[in-house]
């Protein structure tokens, strides 16, 4: 047993776990000690800010005893950190509402667009860069390659909140051919995911098509085609995966930047989420409810960032992540 108990803790995949879970628990800390301390790095008194100047002295201390902050620093954070572990996010001051309820109201709607946007991404990009690295391999078609790259490069240039207002000028004014604001609908999820959508699937589609290329040139790729495979299962069981693992890690970075992408895209299409949440919160200083949005945002980012690292020591069990 004690042997055995020896050889898994030796194993690569006990060292990766260890070293990704010590990993997740410190930045999981830095996140909750950041969100923790934004309150208090805030000039001047949060409270007051919030409640306005003409707040008499008396609601402005009923309030600060309420929320907590005429305690020690060290006792709020403790109080912080065993709310956390409780469910318990604080109370929102401009609504008095729980901030687990309007977190929990919010989050949905943000998630549909980050996830309905990454997967609109994965379509478009991973056949699009296939295909123009099939076109242009080996210094072929030299005008469909400049095209591709010069299209590619200002899609991804151009911000997300601009796509989204083009979008809405184009299909919903002018067009009418879906609403202009809101969720209401199938069609009014259209123009937001394709704004937050558009520019990561450009960067994709490169680093599809450059992985892709460079995959073409392998030995294993020339031995497939020497034994006259399929063209297809060429491309599709030989190139393609061995092509994908830079992608997959660009995907969890994509897929984290895209649920911080709807913070403006929600502005500009009314979505009830976390986005327009935390602009309207930050504007009312209802601190609690900025505070408890920064920390859902860090923490997804953080979980997409392991999903990702987990994902590549699947896929290719040689690399330097599992056998770390």
């Amino acid at each position: 047993m004690t042997a055995a108990l020896a050889v898994r803790a030796g194993s690569p995949w006990a060292r990766f776990t260890a070293r990704r879970l010590g990993r997740l628990l410190v930045s999981l800390w830095v996140v909750v000690t950041a969100a923790f301390l934004m309150l208090h790095l805030i000039p001047g008194d949060p409270v007051r800010a919030a409640l306005g100047p003409t707040a008499s002295a008396e609601l402005v201390a009923t309030r600060r005893a309420a929320l907590g902050l005429d305690q020690p620093l060290w006792h709020q954070y403790l109080d912080y950190l065993r709310g956390l572990f409780t469910g318990d996010f604080g109370v929102s001051m401009s609504s008095g509402l729980p901030v687990s309820q309007v977190i929990g109201d919010r989050l949905p709607p943000t998630l549909e667009l980050a996830v309905g946007a990454f997967v609109l991404a994965i379509v478009l990009s991973v056949p699009l860069g296939l295909l123009f690295a099939v076109l242009t391999r080996g210094g072929r078609r030299r005008p469909a390659e400049l095209t591709f790259t010069s299209a590619s490069v200002v899609v991804a240039a151009i911000p997300e909140f601009m796509l989204a207002v083009g979008l809405v000028w184009v299909f919903s004014v002018n067009l009418g051919w879906v609403p202009v604001a809101g969720r209401d609908g199938f069609g009014s999820y259209v123009l937001p995911v394709v704004a937050l959508a558009l520019g990561p699937a450009a960067i994709l589609a490169r680093i599809v098509r450059v992985e892709t290329l460079a995959v073409l040139r392998a030995d294993f790729v020339r031995t497939a085609r020497a034994k006259r495979l399929p063209t297809s299962a060429v491309y599709l069981r030989h190139a393609l995966p061995n092509a994908l693992t830079a992608t997959i890690t660009l995907c969890g970075l994509l897929l984290g930047a895209l649920v911080a992408g709807t913070v403006l895209v929600e502005n500009v299409f009314a979505w009830p989420g976390l986005g327009s949440t935390i602009v309207s919160s930050i504007l009312a200083k209802d601190y609690p409810v900025v505070q408890g949005i920064v920390l859902v945002y860090g923490v997804g980012v953080l979980l997409v960032n392991l999903v990702v690292d987990i994902a590549l020591a699947l896929i290719d069990p040689r690399s330097t992540i599992r056998e770390s």
